[in-house]
Parts: C-alpha cells; sequence; structure tokens
C-alpha cells in the first residue's frame, strides 16, 4: 500500500486525477541548465523539499548512494558532496551540493539513493531515489537506459527538452521489473532555487486547485502526462520499491523523475 490511497477504478489507470494529499514532499537533484555547449563543472543541488510551493524544507541525511551514467559507465560522485544549508520561505534544512564535471557530448544521468527520512506526522519512512539529466552537444546517448536502481523511471521521451504542450511517459521499474498500478504525484517547480543563495525563489505559479496532481501506471508499467507549462516537472512513482521496512517502520521507496520542458516558440 502507498502512502497515498489509491486511486480507485480501471478507468483511471494512465490518465490524471486529483488527491487530497498533503503538499508533496519531493528530493530534487536540480541545476538549471541541462542543455549545454561546453565542458565545464555542472553545479547540482540536492534538497528534499515542497517545490510547488515553496513550503516545508526537509533535513537530509548523508545520501546512501550518489553517481553519474554516460555511454561510458558509471562513475560514483558520493565523495563529491558537500554539506549545505538550503532555505525555504519556512525554514532552512540540510542539503547537498556537487559540481558534476562535464566534458564528453552525450547524456549524463544523475542518481541519488537518499537516506530514508522519517515523516513524524505519518510515522513512515520515506527514500524518494531520483534521477535527473543534463547533455552536452546534443548527442543523445543512454538516456533511455535503466541505471539499475532498486526503483526508476525509465523516461520513453527525450527528457531533456520537453515541449510544453505536448506529453512525457515514463515507465515505472521495480528490481528492473514494470510495475502496473503505481500512483505518480506530479510536481512543478514552481519557485527555482538560486544556486548562488542556496535559497528558494517565489513561487511563479500557484499549485493547483484539488491537491497532487496524479496519474496512474498502467497494465505495463506506463503512464502518461500532458505537460502544460515550461520548466522543470518531478514524477514520484509512490511506494514503487520492493523495500518495505526500514528500522520497524514502514518505508515507502518512491522512484523520482526530473524531466525540463521548453516552450514551442
Amino acid at each position: 500500500m502507498n502512502r497515498f490511497s489509491r486511486v480507485l477504478g480501471i478507468a483511471a489507470l494512465a490518465g490524471i486525477a486529483f488527491t487530497s494529499a498533503a503538499q508533496a514532499h519531493f528530493q530534487l537533484v536540480y541545476t538549471p541548465e541541462v542543455n549545454l555547449h561546453k565542458a565545464g563543472n555542472v553545479p547540482f543541488r540536492l534538497t528534499f523539499w515542497h517545490p510547488m510551493e515553496n513550503g516545508h524544507v526537509m533535513d537530509m541525511g548523508q545520501p546512501q548512494e550518489f553517481f553519474v551514467v554516460t555511454k561510458d559507465g558509471k562513475t560514483d560522485m558520493k565523495a563529491a558532496l558537500k554539506s549545505i544549508t538550503f532555505k525555504g520561505a519556512e525554514n532552512a534544512a540540510k542539503a547537498f551540493s556537487v559540481d558534476l564535471p562535464v566534458k564528453k557530448n552525450g547524456d549524463y544521468v544523475v542518481a541519488l539513493v537518499p537516506a530514508p527520512y522519517l515523516e513524524k506526522s505519518e510515522d513512515i519512512y520515506i527514500q524518494q531515489i531520483t534521477k535527473s539529466f543534463v547533455n552536452k552537444g546534443g548527442l543523445p546517448t543512454n538516456w533511455a537506459d535503466p541505471v539499475g536502481l532498486p526503483t526508476e523511471i525509465v523516461p520513453l521521451n527525450k527528457p531533456t527538452n520537453i515541449l510544453a504542450g505536448s506529453t512525457f511517459s515514463g515507465i515505472v521499474l521495480s528490481e528492473g521489473k514494470p510495475v502496473a498500478g503505481i500512483e505518480i504525484e506530479i510536481e512543478y517547480i514552481a519557485a527555482a532555487p538560486d544556486m548562488k543563495a542556496n535559497a528558494a525563489g517565489k513561487p511563479s505559479v500557484k499549485a493547483p486547485e484539488g491537491g497532487a496532481i496524479v496519474a496512474v501506471t498502467d497494465a505495463n508499467g506506463v503512464f502518461t502526462f500532458g505537460v502544460p507549462k515550461a520548466g522543470f516537472w518531478g514524477f514520484a512513482a509512490l511506494g514503487s520499491g520492493a523495500a518495505k521496512e526500514f528500522q520497524g517502520k514502514e518505508l515507502s521507496q518512491d522512484a523520482v523523475i526530473w524531466v525540463r520542458a521548453y516552450d514551442f516558440k
């Protein structure tokens, strides 16, 4: 059982619904520019937050894994993480920063396995295993390949240049296999992080009426969402991981992916 109630009815599969869940917890692996033209160090901020409404920021523990995958293979980046404090509108909390070296053309899939977070109000742990993407030189290489996480969302559209007004689809995997009937909570980064200040900006849009935006995976583990606006969109597959318990409490092991949408001009 996911930490939010499941959407009822077979007709809801692969569709969009709304839930009255509380503000969405979302793990960010964020950099403002995802399409790169020059080699260099790309700054990332890792924070556990509510980016749609610039809500509460949660303390991150030391990540279990942090790595990048390119066409040349996997590189462990955990030792490069630096502890920072990230400030939201309500509070400040422990987060991390890192500079990702980008040299060759192609896709860079950045993956984080965070420490489970105890959500005291629900008395459960949440672990949002997150992927983000950058590309150098416009050369597509490995963006559609799984990276071997316990649970992950594999994009079915190139994640660094989704067109606003089109759709984004992904397939949810748990231990490498598609998972049907999983709730996908959808979030927009309305309060973009200030990379120098390590603080949130003001929200550019209001949170939608009716609560969190939700889709559900179909029988093949696939979901589709109509992207209404340019910017960063996050998708969290709630409880998609096989691990269900941590330190004697319920664990929601979620797969998260971030994609970048652009206006078609």
